[in-house]
Formats: structure tokens, C-alpha cells, sequence
């Protein structure tokens, strides 16, 4: 068996230099399931600042417990003044397989009223999974982009944001989280974006590639492949799974308006009906013609059929815009744009096409 395990990752690493043009891998496409990122999130404090920290009564709080910790106890009735103490929560991402003494970055945000964290030191805090338990230690020098200034008469200038830092390589991995990367005979791709056809292709790459009924796709997302149970065997035969080149299914037709900027994405699969639109002092006709071509009379031809597609863009002064055979939605949004409408105009009329069913797609206004 293991020798056999051998002969198919050599197999595997021979036959994917082979792959088909203008495909995407796998890697690109899908995921495993069971590795990912995780969130930790801790809270602290940052010393240092000039000046630019709070007086708040849970970073007082904060600064007595910190305090407490190095055996120094203030009276209870005595508040110190910190204002160069600010309290932060401290966020990162582990990723997967991150072991022990490994180094990853941090964004450290101020949570209560220090105007900025820019000169400050992150004190040792402890950064918490979703259950709790500690998984790395944050501490060191914040870098902050934003800067803030303010006047003797209350004038203040703030430049991005100064309540927000980060600290690259800032917090030292202290436990590693276990994933299922070994576990089973099996594991699962999940598609960034659902899709069957997509789906059932990357099922076919594989199996034309292993052997029949090694991948199955079992919905719309996600694609089970049989696997082999020696850990280091595995790890070949993903990268050789993952660097494998599938042919991506084209998307539903759609066509994407945000209304607050004004912008507009059509999709490539967006077909146009006959149809006309008045809109104010402008006016947008669609037209289809139907041209017949005739064979000689002794000849061998076929009567061919070739639609043609006419869009017309009219204002008050009888600008005229007139496409080609193979209008698309693009060309409308060119000739529109080219009369100098504005985005509400375009945004109009492409809804009163979509109500008009003169657009096949998909309309979605974000």
C-alpha cells in the first residue's frame, strides 16, 4: 500500500505540470474545510503616550490591577493621574498550523477618550480565542499612520486615524490549534463561490487525474476527495490536488448599482429585449431587426438568420448613438454615459428596463 501511495504522488506530480489555458487552480477557488484563520482578541494597555491618553474609571481600573501585578498597591482613595495611559483592545488573526514561538501582527485600538496612540508602548496582554482559552501574547512598539494636533482655543486638526495601530510581529504564538487536516480518509474543498457546474468539474479534474470515485461533489460548495492517511503522503498529494487547474463556470447574468456612488458592473452574460425608455428630456430605444441571407439559387448554402440589435439615445438636442448587430448592456451604458446623464439617470433607466423585462439578468441595487 505504501508503495502504491508513492506511485500515485508521483503520478500526480508528473500529470499536473500539464494543465489546461485560462483555468484557475484550486487553491484560488476553494478552501479546506477545517483550516482557517482564527480571531483573538485581548485587552490592554498602552504607556508612553505624550500626553494623549484618558482619565476614565476602567482605565484606572485597568492601571491599578497592572499595577497590583508588580506588587505595588495604591491607597484606594488616591487617583493617580495617567494621562499618558490609554486602555486598547488588541485584535489579530492566527492563522492555521501556527505553531508555538512563531510571530504574527496585531491592530491595537484605543476604547475610550485618549486623543492618539502615536509614541505608545503595548503592555503584555494575553490575546483569547472564541473559547476563552489564551493562544498568543502581545506586547511592543505601536506604529500609528494618523496624527492629530489641537489648539489652545479648542481648534483641532486630525489627520486618518491616530487611535489605531499596529505592531508587526507584535504578538508570539504561545499554543498551537488543532485542526482536522489529519484526520478521516477524507477532506473537503469548499468553493469560494457556490456553484455546481464549478463544482462537478473539480470533482472531474481530480477523477481524471486519480481514478474514478475519488472526488464526489456533494452540493453547490463543497467537494469530498478520498485521502491517504500517512500525514506526510497527504501533504503531497493537497499540493498536487491544489495546484491542479480547473475551468471556473461562468456566473449568473447580473448587473450590480450601487446608488450612493453611482456605479454600475454588468455582467458579461447581461442580454438586452426590444424595448424603449423615456427618462426626462432623454430617450433610450431597443430595437431588433432580423436580417435573412439567401444561397444562390444553384448553390449548396444554408438561409442563414443574423439578428441585429439597434439602440438609439436621444436628447433634446437629437443626439443619436446607433450600435452594431451584438449589442450588449455595455453599449448602452456607454452611450448613455456619452450624453453626459448622470449616474441617478443610468440607474433609472436600467430599472425601468429590468421592470420592462428587457434585461435578462439579474439586477441588484447595493
Amino acid at each position: 500500500m505504501l508503495r502504491f501511495c508513492k506511485f500515485l504522488i508521483l503520478m500526480l506530480s508528473l500529470a499536473s505540470l500539464v494543465m489546461p489555458v485560462q483555468a484557475s487552480r484550486i487553491k484560488d477557488i476553494a478552501s479546506v474545510q477545517g483550516i482557517r484563520d482564527n480571531q483573538l482578541v485581548g485587552y490592554g494597555l498602552v504607556v508612553g503616550l505624550p500626553g494623549t491618553g484618558e482619565q476614565t474609571p476602567f482605565t484606572d481600573q485597568t492601571f491599578r490591577t497592572m499595577l497590583g501585578n508588580f506588587g505595588i498597591n495604591i491607597p484606594a482613595g488616591e487617583r493617580p493621574k495617567i494621562n499618558n495611559v490609554a486602555a486598547v483592545a488588541v485584535t489579530a488573526n492566527i492563522p492555521p498550523f501556527a505553531k508555538p514561538g512563531q510571530k504574527i501582527d496585531v491592530t491595537v485600538s484605543s476604547v475610550g477618550s485618549a486623543d492618539s496612540l502615536t509614541g505608545g508602548t503595548l503592555m503584555q496582554t494575553f490575546l483569547k480565542g472564541a473559547n476563552g482559552e489564551v493562544y498568543a501574547v502581545a506586547q511592543g512598539n505601536l506604529i500609528v499612520g494618523g496624527l492629530g494636533a489641537e489648539g489652545n482655543d479648542g481648534s483641532r486638526i486630525v489627520v486618518n486615524t491616530p487611535t489605531v495601530g499596529r505592531i508587526p510581529g507584535g504578538a508570539s504564538v504561545e499554543r498551537e490549534i488543532r485542526t482536522s487536516f489529519g484526520n478521516g480518509d477524507y477532506f473537503t474543498f469548499n468553493l469560494h463561490q457556490s456553484d455546481f457546474t464549478t463544482a462537478k468539474r473539480v470533482a472531474e479534474t481530480i477523477n481524471g487525474l486519480v481514478g474514478e470515485g475519488t472526488a464526489q461533489a456533494l452540493d453547490a460548495t463543497s467537494v469530498r476527495v478520498r485521502a491517504p492517511r500517512d500525514l506526510g503522503q497527504r501533504v503531497s498529494y493537497m499540493s498536487t490536488l491544489e495546484n491542479l487547474e480547473v475551468q471556473q463556470a461562468m456566473g449568473s447574468a447580473k448587473i450590480i448599482v450601487n446608488a450612493r456612488t453611482g456605479t454600475v458592473v454588468v455582467g458579461q452574460n447581461v442580454e438586452l429585449r426590444p424595448a424603449a425608455v423615456a427618462h426626462g428630456n432623454m430617450q433610450v430605444t431597443i430595437a431588433e431587426n432580423t436580417q435573412v441571407d439567401q444561397p444562390n439559387p444553384f448553390g449548396d448554402g444554408e438561409t442563414v438568420v443574423t439578428p441585429q440589435s439597434i439602440i438609439d439615445v436621444q436628447q433634446d438636442d437629437a443626439r443619436m448613438f446607433v450600435f452594431q448587430p451584438g449589442t450588449t448592456l455595455n453599449d448602452l451604458v456607454r452611450a448613455v454615459n456619452q450624453i453626459g446623464a448622470a449616474p441617478g439617470d443610468m440607474i433609472a433607466v436600467l430599472e425601468a428596463l429590468k421592470q420592462a423585462g428587457a434585461i435578462s439578468g439579474e439586477l441588484i441595487v447595493i
